[in-house]
């Protein structure tokens, strides 16, 4: 692949949750300014304004979008986190659906206090996406996984080894938004989807990746590092 091309902005909160701020925002400063007026008690102004205060406040940190850039361009086998949340699963698998063998699957529960933008783990080509409705299970549960509404980008790297990524539906989440396109190329820094509210994003990898992450660590999407590629023989000769 080319050059890694920095294509995302800076801007201070998602795009998705714009209308959700921005109408939360009003109806918050309306029944405020109602409940000020409106009583010569100030009581329950303040208890208004403290709880479903701290309610928006939570809805504006869930909708951030801070810009991040990786920081290097040498990413060659490396699997960065596509989300920031908790590692909340490591383990061999039997994948049925596009690999037909074992996987080793890495999971990341996003929290409603987590950022919920998704990024591509892995620069290289967008093989399929395919969205497949289903239940609303807690995230975090073994079963979420199959029977939860997800959304699944498969990615072709440079050295062609296909990663699957696996957007999830969770208890709350009733929407999964997918920008990845088949046939495009991704990088990798870039934006791969946005899921609304607690969620969860799967990875599949070969068997024999190294994973760099532990259970329950915390992660940092298109910062942390949660495992390194086996690259084919040529390759490894040619880092050496």
């Amino acid at each position: 692949m080319g050059k890694r091309i920095k294509k995302l902005k800076k801007i201070r909160f998602h795009h998705e949750g714009v209308n959700t701020l921005t109408w939360g925002g009003i109806v918050l400063a309306t029944i405020s300014l109602l409940l000020y007026r409106g009583f010569d008690s100030k009581i329950p102004f303040w208890c208004f304004l403290v709880a479903f205060g701290s309610v928006y406040a939570v809805v504006v940190n869930f909708f951030r979008c801070p810009r991040r850039e990786f920081g290097t361009d040498d990413v060659e086998g490396l699997v960065v986190a596509p989300a920031d949340g908790k590692v909340v699963v490591i383990e061999e698998v039997e994948e049925h659906e596009y690999f037909h063998d074992r996987r080793l699957m890495v999971s990341i529960f996003m929290s409603l206090f987590n950022v919920h933008a998704n990024w591509f783990p892995v620069e290289g080509k967008v093989k399929f996406v395919h969205h497949q409705d289903g239940n609303f299970h807690k995230a975090w549960l073994p079963k979420a996984s199959e029977e939860n509404e997800h959304a699944d980008i498969m990615i072709t790297t440079p050295e062609g080894v296909d990663i699957l990524c696996r957007q999830i539906a969770g208890a709350v989440a009733r929407r999964i938004v997918t920008y990845a396109k088949p046939d495009e190329e991704c990088y990798i820094d870039e934006h791969l989807g946005f899921i609304k509210f607690g969620s969860r994003v799967d990875v599949y990898l070969p068997l024999g990746t190294e994973v760099l992450v532990k259970m329950g660590q915390s992660t940092v999407g298109d910062q942390t590092v949660i495992a390194k590629l086996k690259l084919p023989a040529n390759d490894q000769e040619a880092h050496t």
